[in-house]
């Protein structure tokens, strides 16, 4: 997917340094896949000559007849790439000049202009897409399902696995920031030797106690018992409290109940607007709901109300406490 920077490393120099696609445009505004996209650009050409020249320069930096100056050949010979950022900034004059450039371009220089997209400066991306530049397209990732195909292509990328629900879990536990993420994906590689599971992501990841108590509870609630076990006890062995587990498993629960007792006719942006859930959470619900009935969410909620009362000091072992309502909710999962 070259929207997540992965298509720009593939790009083939001639022998001689001159660039296959001397023009390149890197439309959007997602920080790390830009710099991806022109690490790659860049690399590509060192990869062909070593003392490539790479100029990186802003709107700023860019004044009448300049361009001519850097694109001209050099005394010494030598490739260069030129990196032109916020290229919608550039006055009416400047894009004037560089789309003159483009119709005739150096044999030895790579132009990359890098634009935000949208309508700012956008007869300049036009106009270099229609002069034959090799697009890359780095957008905003702002969608729960963008995320979590960002972190499983991190993953892939550097040798691993990684199921779609441990994406989530990595997202809740590391959060929306993608150098973070990125970042979690190739230390979790690391550690793990590539084949990443939930387990491996609350195991590294287990300083957010929230992300510890929901792992357990999700997992009690698909009816995995010896995985939600597991991460139980991960969880109480790094500190994390009885009582915000037992809150992460009502919460777990309180989200089926109102999956299930949903109108059956709602449907994406408004059955969300009546739950008052994210449409990614309700999706995960729908899928977490297959094999339970009413009976059991009741019977499951009755564990968990005195697994509750047990933490708060009405039992002499909260760990029994908790292991015993992780039990009864996996039971009550096969009530009819």
């Amino acid at each position: 997917m070259a929207g997540f920077g992965d298509g720009a490393g593939g790009q083939a120099w001639h022998a001689a340094g001159v660039p296959a696609d001397p023009i390149t445009l890197i439309v959007g505004d997602e920080e790390l896949l830009v710099d991806r996209a022109v690490g790659d650009v860049v690399a590509a050409a060192r990869s062909a000559d070593p003392e490539v020249e790479v100029i990186d320069l802003a709107p700023g930096g860019l004044e009448t007849g300049r361009l001519a100056e850097l694109t001209s050949p050099s005394l010494f010979g030598g490739s260069k790439v030129l990196v032109l950022r916020s290229s919608q900034d550039l006055g009416k004059d400047l894009a004037a000049e560089v789309l003159a450039y483009v119709k005739n371009p150096a044999e030895d220089v790579a132009l990359v202009a890098v634009h935000a997209g949208g309508a700012k400066g956008k007869a300049l991306a036009d106009g270099l897409a229609k002069a034959g530049a090799r697009k890359i397209a780095c957008p905003k990732i702002t969608k729960m399902g963008e995320r979590i195909d960002f972190v499983r292509n991190e993953i892939r990328r550097h040798g691993g696995k990684i199921s779609a629900d441990g994406a989530r879990n990595l997202l809740d536990a590391v959060g929306n920031d993608l150098r973070e993420l990125a970042g979690a994906c190739s230390q979790l590689v690391a550690d793990t030797g590539g084949k990443i599971d939930d387990v491996a992501v609350a195991r590294y990841y287990r300083g957010r106690a929230e992300v510890s108590g929901f792992s357990v509870a999700d997992k009690a609630i698909e009816g995995q018992l010896a995985d939600a076990l597991e991460q139980l006890r991960w969880a109480l062995a790094t500190g994390v409290a009885p009582v915000l587990i037992v809150s992460a498993l009502a919460q777990g629960l309180r989200g089926l109940a109102k999956v299930g007792g949903a109108p059956r006719g709602a449907r994406g942006a408004a059955l969300a607007k009546e739950l008052g859930m994210p449409p990614w959470k309700i999706e995960r619900v729908q899928r977490q709901l297959r094999g339970w009935s009413g009976e059991g969410v009741a019977r499951a909620l009755g564990a968990v109300a005195e697994a509750d009362l047990q933490v708060k000091g009405g039992a002499a072992d909260p760990a029994y406490a908790l292991e015993k309502a992780v039990s009864d909710i996996v039971a009550a999962r096969a009530v009819r």
